[in-house]
């Protein structure tokens, strides 16, 4: 086991970070986490974890001191209904975070440096279909991400690859589709949809009111991977020699309308869906994993079915505990 690596895991104290460092730990690197606060749902396992805030160039330099490899995964982000609606707030601070990051990775000289970007960069032009064509990495240009959120990942990846073509920082690229799983944000406005629905059938079923919200016509598309593929598909980019950016992540596609009708399945109840106002992002989005297979020879291997049960099994518990619930609570006091 490689124990003799010192590896700094950025954004540690969030949800893929908290994963990450975990999965690195059992294979025995030492690991120091950098983030803004510590793990909310579980104590870190981290050798070393600082509270730091990465938009400040000192307190970069000082998180990859005596580092030989980074993952980068420190961002201001969340779901579609806070992505949309921060666009100069997450444009200033990911910035920051990344530029400051990336150069005190060269002044410490770090061996290699992993920056986790999203399918966010891809163009709205390809995905204005629910049906949509998988998306191959070489479609990000000619650019026009949705977002702020995704013209940023888009500079950074443009940034890593000048840094490792100029300075000769060995640079990873990773693009993220709508990673998932226990452990992470399920309230408060910067959960995803899967965490989002999950809560909300939890609530329906513990209050017996099984109508729930859904944002637009529930017909948007998108792919789904569980976080213990995410952090596996992480690891073998991050041996592997290949340096252009590669998508990571399911590509079967549901509707959030089917999404929700898995996730009442596993809860056991039948939910009706009360379609309201709401960003939606994309109308489609899916991942091409013809250049993973071809570059990790591997793929995803959880089912969303089984990450989904997995997942909504901790939520559920999660909204037991918040309301000190045994069997039933009242809707009253729940906001779904």
């Amino acid at each position: 086991m490689p124990t003799n690596k010192r590896v700094l895991i950025t954004g540690a104290g969030g949800f893929i970070g908290h994963h990450l460092v975990k999965h690195l730990k059992n294979l025995g690197y030492w690991v120091r986490g950098a983030d803004l606060k510590y793990p909310e749902f579980e104590e870190t396992t981290a050798d070393e974890f600082e509270i730091l805030d990465l938009r400040y160039r000192e307190n970069c330099l000082k998180a990859c001191l005596d580092i030989d490899e980074a993952y980068s995964l420190a961002a201001d982000m969340g779901g579609m209904g806070y992505i949309s609606a921060h666009h100069a707030e997450i444009l200033h601070n990911n910035i920051l975070i990344n530029a400051h990051m990336l150069e005190a990775a060269r002044t410490h000289s770090v061996g290699r440096y992993f920056f986790t970007s999203s399918a966010c960069v891809y163009p709205e032009f390809k995905q204005t279909d629910t049906n949509v064509t998988p998306l191959k990495e070489e479609d990000v240009y000619p650019a026009q991400p949705q977002d702020a959120y995704g013209w940023e990942k888009l500079f950074t990846e443009r940034m890593c690859i000048h840094y490792r073509e100029d300075y000769g920082l060995d640079t990873r690229i990773v693009r993220f589709h709508n990673i998932f799983g226990p452990l992470g944000t399920w309230e408060g406005g910067r959960e995803k949809a899967p965490a989002a629905i999950s809560r909300k059938v939890a609530v329906a079923k513990l209050t017996g009111n099984h109508e729930i919200e859904i944002w637009g016509d529930g017909e948007q598309t998108r792919s789904f991977c569980y976080i213990d593929d995410c952090v596996e598909g992480l690891y073998k980019l991050m041996q592997s020699d290949f340096v252009e950016p590669l998508n990571l992540g399911q590509d079967r596609m549901v509707t959030i309308n089917e999404l929700t009708d898995i996730i009442s399945g596993i809860a056991g109840i039948e939910t009706a869906r009360k379609h309201v106002p709401g960003p939606q992002g994309v109308r489609g989005r899916n991942s091409d994993n013809t250049l993973l297979r071809q570059v990790l020879n591997w793929e995803p291997q959880i089912s969303l079915e089984e990450g989904l049960s997995i997942t909504y099994g901790w939520i559920e518990e999660q909204v037991r505990a918040k309301y000190n619930l045994s069997d039933s609570i009242n809707p009253d006091t729940v906001e779904g």
